[in-house]
């Protein structure tokens, strides 16, 4: 099953700082590069945590304006010591949430929204920084071509997987929605040949034509 992964999407040439990058450099290296959030990495290239532009915002938050007054938040300890650091070491959030570039997009979309995170760094197996992938790039597999997925259902799923002759099996894709039609010898593959087109990157529904060989309809399912 060909599932796009993380490494098919993800930003290979990624912006990073050092623990001990001093405050003003942050905010030049996020101008500079034009993003909102960069990972902090240690002495190995390893991602400890993620730095964005609201760690920086604390510290002028924290302060009293022009005119004297005390800063109207009132911060929490944890909080008060990220506003007071010099460095990404004290600024940044970590832990880090990381991925991994063998991950199914799906792995890192459910990883993304269980810690609340929008743009995890990508590491490789010795956990140094390789990437980065946003939520704004998991969509892009929804942009595959629908011949391409056509193809993908029918000649890389359903004739393998379920033993199927390709000349008995057809599948129409328009705009993502996927049509599989033909015949197969039993019914319980139906419900297998529908799952089983359902996962493949970029569907987004499936409608069942499928028949039986004998002309009996093998059930009407639609996702």
């Amino acid at each position: 099953m060909l599932h796009r992964l993380v490494g098919d999407l993800m930003t290979s040439a990624v912006v990073s700082v050092r623990q001990d990058t001093g405050f003003k450099d942050i905010a030049e290296h996020l101008a500079e590069h034009h993003t909102a959030a960069v990972p902090v990495v240690d002495g190995q290239g390893r991602p400890v945590g993620v730095l964005s532009e609201a760690d920086l915002l604390r510290k002028q938050e924290s302060q009293a304006d022009p005119g004297g007054r005390p800063a109207a938040a009132r911060l929490l300890p944890a909080e008060r010591a990220k506003a007071d650091a010099l460095t990404a070491e004290g600024l940044t959030n970590g832990p880090a949430v990381t991925a991994r570039p063998r991950w199914p997009v799906v792995e890192a979309a459910r990883a993304m929204a269980r810690h609340h995170v929008k743009r995890p760094p990508v590491v490789d197996d010795a956990g140094r920084l390789v990437g980065i992938v946003s939520r704004s790039d998991l969509p892009r597999v929804f942009l595959r071509r629908d011949l391409t997925i056509s193809e993908e259902i029918r000649t890389g799923i359903l004739t393998p997987a379920l033993g199927l002759d390709p000349g008995t099996v057809t599948v129409q894709v328009t705009e993502g929605r996927g049509t599989p039609s033909g015949t197969v010898p039993q019914e319980s593959l139906t419900p297998v040949a529908i799952h089983l087109s359902e996962s493949v990157d970029g569907v987004i529904d499936v409608t069942n034509r499928l028949r039986l060989e004998t002309g009996t309809t093998a059930g009407t399912t639609q996702r």
